[in-house]
């Protein structure tokens, strides 16, 4: 199938930009790849997923953020019930070409994103793939600045990030959310088959966070598997993350396993 390129509008003349390639099968799932931050819905894992799901004759679609990529807004607006709405709006879209069963894949703080949203929305996801999710991003972000840090970026509205990947201008909103969007809060309630990816050597998001929520989560159907010598990418693992995936999904799907 011929992926096809979308720009979503939202209100407020915002719009999110993705691809969407329709699957052989008239099942009504679709795999939704859920990129990381200062990511965009590109990148070698998730073009290896998109292979996987067309290889299996699966629908697939990525989209960027706002404020990522090629979609509108900016990092500074940047906070998790933004990810949601922005998830929200993509869910409806795809239910508007008859895809109403989903499959999510999150990367790093699109992990964080598609946890919270199958929290909110657990009858619609089939099940969640998450490669090193940072179910802590906000509460972790806080944590690591000093008291004078934490009060100058409440007082200005401005928090400078700079990593290999990303230069970006945070506004305060980001961390002001952080007590509704907590770990516990998230494990407490879940009760949706997972499938955890995460690397040992990981020095963004520490594998910890996905030993969290293994530990915690009393729903049965979660699994992490864990490379000792991964980093936060896991690029070198996209192969066999990608297979995977595929191989969860489908024994989540009638007649596919």
């Amino acid at each position: 199938m011929i992926a096809e390129i979308v720009r979503l509008p939202l209100p407020g003349h915002d719009y999110l930009t993705g691809i969407f390639q329709p699957g052989a099968t008239a099942n009504g799932f679709v795999v939704l790849w859920v990129h990381g931050f200062g990511s965009h819905r590109g990148g070698e894992k998730a073009l290896a997923v998109q292979q996987e799901c067309d290889r299996r004759g699966w629908a697939f679609a990525a989209f960027d953020f706002r404020g990522h990529g090629e979609s509108s807004g900016t990092m500074h607006e940047l906070c998790a019930t933004r990810l949601l709405a922005d998830l929200v709006a993509i869910r409806d879209w795809l239910a508007t070409r008859g895809y109403r069963r989903l499959g999510l894949v999150g990367s790093s703080m699109g992990g964080f994103a598609a946890a919270w949203f199958t929290r909110s929305y657990p009858e619609q996801v089939v099940g969640c793939v998450f490669i090193a999710p940072a179910f802590a991003f906000l509460q972790r972000r806080w944590d690591e600045l000093t008291p004078a840090e934490r009060d100058q970026w409440q007082r200005t509205n401005r928090r400078r990030v700079v990593n290999p990947w990303v230069t970006a201008e945070l506004g305060f909103q980001l961390v002001a959310e952080r007590e509704r969007f907590q770990p516990a809060q998230l494990v407490a309630a879940w009760r949706t088959p997972a499938l955890l990816f995460h690397g040992l050597a990981d020095d963004i998001v520490p594998y910890t966070e996905s030993l969290f929520f293994l530990q915690n989560v009393e729903y049965p159907s979660v699994e992490l598997r864990l490379y000792k010598d991964g980093d936060h990418r896991l690029t070198v693992y996209k192969n066999a993350i990608s297979a995977a995936t595929g191989t969860f999904f489908a024994s989540l799907l009638p007649g596919e396993s």
